[in-house]
């Protein structure tokens, strides 16, 4: 008897290392993306709540540049455009451009999450004689940290997917992985049914600890009322 669908997951013992070695990049990548988005971030949301007319100016035009253009124009503007001035590897371009576009999702985050923050704590810090500077890092970002943290989770998410555009620059991450082996085993469904498992695993364990750290951080706000 015929099966009703003509592919063989019989392969996939055998290309399991490939395909774990692939996620790891695919981890990696996304967290350095967003290790960078998150200081990048952190910067031009501070920027854009500041009284400097510069700072307010220049992180205003980032976000407002990186969020109207897509991630694939940046990624080629890193590592097809600069080539005229600097030469960048596809590994570490990818992580620029991931950083660079989370960068400015991250930075609305933040700036909603310290807009939160009630004035008067900022008042009262000031009243007390600490500087403005100070009251924002011992006071009023701690706070804003733990606002954020359900919001920071689902970039995060969003990066590890985005992270996929990297296969354009050649990066043997999940998706050219899985492509590859597409390409020499012509088995192209099923290579691209296993990446398409191994994003769902990833993403699910990823949104599972986000609301896990989020609960933690419900708890860890009431113990402190």
């Amino acid at each position: 008897m015929e099966h009703i669908f003509p592919w063989d997951f019989s392969v996939i013992p055998a290309k399991f290392l490939l395909f774990r070695d692939a996620a790891l990049l695919t981890l990696e990548i996304t967290t350095l993306g967003i290790l960078t988005g998150l200081v990048l971030g952190l910067i031009a949301a501070l920027g854009t709540i500041s009284r400097n007319k510069v700072a307010h100016g220049v992180s205003s035009a980032y976000i407002f540049l990186i969020r109207g253009t897509p991630l694939l124009l940046q990624l080629f503007i890193i590592y097809y455009g600069l080539t005229t001035v600097v030469t960048i590897p596809p590994f570490p371009s990818a992580i620029i451009a991931l950083g660079v576009h989370n960068g400015a999702y991250i930075a609305e985050i933040f700036r909603g999450s310290i807009q939160s923050i009630h004035y008067g704590q900022m008042e009262a810090a000031r009243s007390l004689g600490m500087p403005r500077r100070k009251a924002m890092r011992r006071i009023i970002l701690p706070q804003a940290f733990k606002r954020a943290v359900p919001s920071l989770g689902n970039q995060f998410i969003i990066a590890l997917k985005d992270s996929s555009l990297a296969s354009t620059i050649a990066v043997p991450e999940l998706l050219l992985k899985g492509r590859q082996l597409g390409s020499s085993t012509f088995m192209y469904m099923e290579m691209l049914i296993i990446v398409a498992i191994w994003y769902l695993i990833m993403t699910s364990v990823l949104t599972i600890g986000v609301h896990r750290l989020e609960k933690r951080l419900r708890v860890s706000d009431r113990d402190q009322i």
